[in-house]
């Protein structure tokens, strides 16, 4: 299993007196009565059922415009059997009903959205787009139609995307420019003929998601056992990600990084040993 994390800044916080605040603070505000915790809805015998609960309890990130995704690596959290999720993952995404999108955060983080929502991802999008008086949007409309309905893998070749565009009208070189400033899609670095597909306006999320990881892992790494009960845990917040501790806590424990152990007084989570 590869357990690279996408590396950033080099931390010098050990360097430094430790001060109140940077341990994980609790989240006194945290409101949880609209769902049960995470040790009450841990684990799921079916995919689309722990799809549709995760993406219920995706968290309201402020300014952000995005909508709710899922890890893949959280349905490995939450269900026993990988390969059934990744067969239930191909049927879903081969009847449209979600898509998914390699993220740059890991060599093995996917991104699961359902469709609709990446759909108003998209007219969000053209939407300030029109109130900043751009023109010619016609392009995003034909992307929707002849591309996202056709083409259901992660990536496309630019050869593929011009073709399929042109179902819509004339393709120029500005309508592709104008899909990656969206955020559409992104030039593959080690081919500059191909495209990831992307999520729109997701860039913080996915640094706050990479800055996460690694804060809750040195936080359970300080500790003496490096373990903490699971429901002591999740009340705690982490200061360097928007995204809340259950989103972090099934990445990390369906990645591998962290795994759960069951007591008398309930679910412990420790950092996993190689």
């Amino acid at each position: 299993m590869n357990k690279k994390i996408a590396e950033s800044e080099p931390s010098t916080s050990r360097k430094r007196p430790r001060e109140k605040n940077s341990e994980l603070e609790s989240e006194n505000d945290f409101d949880d009565s609209h769902s049960l915790s995470l040790e009450e809805n841990f684990t799921f015998s079916d995919t689309l059922m722990a799809l549709r609960m995760m993406h219920a309890q995706f968290p309201n990130i402020g300014k952000v415009s995005v909508q709710p995704f899922v890890l893949r690596s959280q349905l490995y959290s939450s269900i026993k059997d990988r390969t059934q999720v990744d067969r239930d993952l191909e049927s879903l995404r081969r009847d449209r009903v979600l898509r998914i999108f390699k993220l740059n955060t890991g060599q093995d983080d996917h991104a699961i959205m359902f469709m609709d929502d990446y759909l108003n991802q998209i007219d969000r999008v053209v939407r300030k787009m029109e109130e900043k008086k751009q023109n010619d949007l016609t392009v995003f409309e034909w992307f929707k139609v002849h591309v996202i309905q056709s083409k259901l893998d992660t990536s496309i070749s630019h050869q593929e995307l011009c073709t399929l565009l042109s179902l819509g009208g004339k393709v120029k070189e500005d309508h592709i420019s104008q899909l990656i400033s969206a955020g559409l899609l992104i030039r593959q670095l080690i081919d500059q003929n191909m495209y990831w597909f992307s999520i729109p306006n997701v860039g913080s999320v996915l640094k706050g998601l990479s800055q996460g990881r690694k804060e809750l892992l040195s936080f359970l790494n300080r500790r003496k056992y490096k373990e903490m009960m699971l429901v002591s845990l999740e009340k705690k917040r982490l200061r360097l990600s928007p995204l809340d501790m259950r989103f972090h806590l099934r990445d990390l424990i369906g990645s591998g990084y962290l795994k759960t152990v069951q007591t008398p007084s309930g679910l412990i989570v420790r950092i996993a040993k190689d």
